[in-house]
């Protein structure tokens, strides 16, 4: 039967449209929608709703579907604007319409359906309406005071972030979603608008914190903001004026929640979490989030079932709705990292900001677009972005696909054997531009684990040429690097899979480090490097050089990330030295290249050497971004040809924020703000990924672990799924018959399940 007394917090567009669903579900519920406000009070302008979102408003209410296709507009382009250049995308399918009218359509929608609607009426306490009720639907917005009351139930996470942004309004319809940037006296300044109706249009104004305070916004009232805000954006507006609508300068708040429901309460909408304006999916979310709790109270027996059933469908789609909001925020908060970029190219990277947008749909949406882009980038006719090659010093890469240090774990006293040579060479055959070793250490108290592999002795050299030997004859046209480091405080520990960072149970080795702190409770205590001996180690990393250039090793990188030896000097969480390796971040650096300038010194001159560094310790108080800019512009100016940007694993405690290509900001960063190459790594899967980062000017290289331990092949496929036979990739002789992808099966999408009729 579900829930007949239902309590509705909040009169926005989730709140009604879950009062509406609710309705129609069971007539016989007494559903009470509360709104403090009155009926024609809205905040903002126009609402963009998706196709998929009006798939499902469509089958579940026919009326609403049909009373707000007659109110849409509908446009297919973008417009970028960038330094007077204006480059358009089309087929990108936007439907909206103005946020009253959408608000007078569910109260018009809830009126013939018999829900309760209380304008103008604060909402009894939270405790009193779970206790009158039985479902209390909280639509109360992002500051719920439901949400505030239960908190401790809910447990919510309110970040606000670094820009302010005021909506505004325009009395004319831009003939595209519109972005444009103004580079002012004070900084840079973006314009995000789009129509609404006929004759208007949303005009969001945005700017970092620092560059509104310059301006001088945070002294001007709303009318003298508005004033200003046209006179900046005068020729987006082509000199018309703007208005506002109990419009404030704000910034911008995330909104997460650990639970979604206490008791008989659920959150919805941005009481549950939100999703930054520039992708559009506030009142998106908020209307699917309606649709699939009402959903849930049919299909369920019980509330509580429902509630709980609510949150597992939701929560994996909004916490990918999140990722993508979150990159395109960061994206607009760090806008001028972008401003000297090619006009072009500088569209293409704010479309695919959010990662929503890739290289490949938007090939299909508008190819004439994407070709021009990938032409300026200097891709050959018919070549993905991934296929062009890079050169880094005498070394061409045929392209930008590098297979990712993986530690094995299966060496014998520190000699490579068959497992690696078989491991390396097939996926040398996958066709990436570079194959790199797992890190392989330059001493035995160096290692991680008894079965890390090594370059202390000539065997070990030996075995180590016999895998570059094959992989150029077998595989030409593929580099092989070497990872060349020290486990510091992180060695003598069990293989991987026998637990992970755990200390060995017996035959441990002394271990060496920055300062005398564990890795993590029962770890080993490092002894602290005296001068001396850091001397020692720095001449193991060049005889471990030595020993890899006549090994026939294409390139070297220097792991200076993850917590080994010289990631524990570059962090304050692993070195507390006082002397002249400890302190300021010069000093902590000190030492680190001091390893680079003498590998650097033997290692052979036309070969390039890169660096892998952790951009952040995700930890408080360790290295952050900033610090990772200087760390990388620092090995730059020794000599490093491209940064290998990973993050974390250098505390044990650290807090990641895990999600697709999550690493890929901290290398965007330095990139385009130093100018360095960089080698992007961290939850890259796809080949369309690795297109869209390289295009927008992201990265120069993606390195993928995992894929390629799913596919040895993963480069080859991808060439084949994109149809591309040319010099980027070749097919061994022996592999040919199998570079057209087999055919598959037919899958269907699954049919909406909420139908509820006319």
């Amino acid at each position: 039967m579900g829930p007949l007394r239902v309590a509705v917090v909040g009169g926005g567009p989730g709140g009604l449209y879950a009062a509406v669903l609710l309705k129609r579900l069971d007539p016989r519920r007494d559903i009470t929608v509360w709104e403090r406000n009155a009926p024609d009070d809205t905040f903002g302008f126009g609402v963009v709703l998706s196709d998929e979102t009006l798939g499902g408003i469509e089958h579940a209410d026919p009326v609403v579907h049909a009373a707000l296709q007659a109110e849409f507009v509908r446009w297919d382009d973008i417009d970028v604007v960038h330094r007077g250049t204006r480059h358009t995308s089309g087929g990108h399918g936007f439907a909206a319409l103005g946020r009253r009218r959408l608000l007078e359509i569910l109260h018009e929608r809830c009126r013939q359906l018999g829900v309760n609607l209380r304008f103008r009426s604060e909402a009894p306490s939270a405790a009193d309406l779970a206790r009158d009720h039985d479902l209390v639907v909280a639509a109360d917005g992002v500051h719920s005071a439901i949400r505030e009351a239960h908190a401790d139930a809910f447990r919510p996470h309110v970040e606000e972030h670094r820009c302010r942004y005021i909506w505004l309004a325009a009395d004319f319809a831009f003939d595209a979603f519109r972005f444009e940037t103004a580079e002012t006296e004070h900084g840079v300044m973006q314009l995000h608008g789009y129509p609404y109706t006929v004759g208007d249009s949303t005009v969001i104004v945005e700017m970092r914190e620092e560059v509104w305070r310059a301006a001088g916004f945070d002294a001007l009232d709303v009318s003298e903001s508005v004033e200003r805000c046209a006179k900046i954006f005068t020729e987006a507006l082509g000199g018309r004026g703007l208005r506002s609508n109990n419009s404030a300068w704000t910034a911008f708040r995330t909104v997460v929640n650990e639970k979604w429901s206490h008791g008989n309460v659920v959150l919805v909408g941005d009481a549950a979490r939100t999703a930054h304006f520039s992708i559009g999916s506030g009142t998106k979310l908020a209307v699917e989030d309606a649709l699939a709790l009402a959903a849930c109270l049919q299909e369920q027996p019980t509330t509580a079932e429902a509630l709980a059933a609510y949150e597992t469908e939701r929560r994996p789609v909004v916490a990918s709705t999140q990722r993508a909001a979150r990159a395109s925020l960061e994206w607009f908060e760090n806008l001028g990292l972008y401003l000297d970029q090619p006009a072009r190219q500088f569209a293409f990277n704010l479309l695919t900001r959010s990662r929503r947008v890739t290289h490949d749909n938007l090939r299909l949406r508008d190819p004439h677009f994407t070709e021009a882009v990938e032409r300026d980038f200097g891709c050959p006719p018919g070549t993905p972005p991934m296929f062009t090659p890079l050169r880094l010093r005498d070394l061409t890469l045929r392209n930008r696909v590098v297979v990712s240090p993986m530690d094995m774990y299966s060496a014998q006293a520190g000699v490579p054997g068959d497992f690696h040579l078989v491991h390396l060479g097939a996926r040398a055959l996958g066709g990436p531009g570079l194959v790199m070793t797992e890190m392989v250490c330059v001493s035995p108290e160096g290692r991680i684990t008894p079965g890390c592999a090594g370059l202390y002795t000539p065997e070990q050299a030996t075995a180590w040429r016999r895998i570059t030997e094959f992989a150029h004859t077998q595989a030409p046209g593929t580099a092989v690097g070497v990872q060349l480091g020290h486990s510091g405080r992180k060695g003598s520990t069990k293989l991987m899979w026998e637990g992970i960072d755990e200390p060995l149970p017996d035959g441990n080795w002394p271990l060496v480090a920055a300062s005398p702190l564990p890795y993590k409770p029962g770890s080993q205590t490092p002894h602290e490097l005296t001068t001396g001996e850091l001397a020692d180690v720095r001449d193991q990393f060049t005889s471990a050089a030595l020993l890899a250039a006549d090994a026939g090793f294409d390139l070297l990188e220097l792991h200076c990330a993850h917590g080994y030896l010289l990631s524990g000097f570059l962090s304050p969480l692993s070195n507390h030295r006082t002397d002249a390796y400890g302190g300021s971040l010069t000093n902590r650096l000190r030492f680190p290249l001091e390893v680079f300038d003498a590998v650097r010194d033997v290692w052979p001159g036309d070969r390039p050497m890169t660096v892998r560094i952790s951009a952040t310790d995700w930890a408080e108080g360790g290295t952050d971004a900033n610090d990772a800019v200087e760390i990388a512009r620092a090995f730059a100016a020794h000599g490093a040809d491209a940064i290998d940007v990973s993050t974390g694993q250098v505390v044990a405690d650290e807090e990641p924020a895990y999600g697709r290509s999550y690493q890929v900001p901290f290398a965007d960063r330095i990139r385009n703000e130093t100018g360095i190459p960089v080698i992007s790594v961290g939850a890259i899967s796809s080949w369309d990924d690795v297109n869209s980062l390289i295009l927008a000017g992201r990265t120069d290289l993606c390195a993928l672990a995992r894929p390629h331990l799913y596919d040895p092949h993963w480069t080859l496929h991808a060439a084949a799924e994109q149809g591309y036979a040319g010099p980027g990739v070749a097919w061994p002789k022996q592999y040919e018959a199998g570079s057209r992808p087999p055919q598959t099966g037919r899958l269907d999408a699954p049919k909406p399940r909420l139908t509820l009729g006319g």
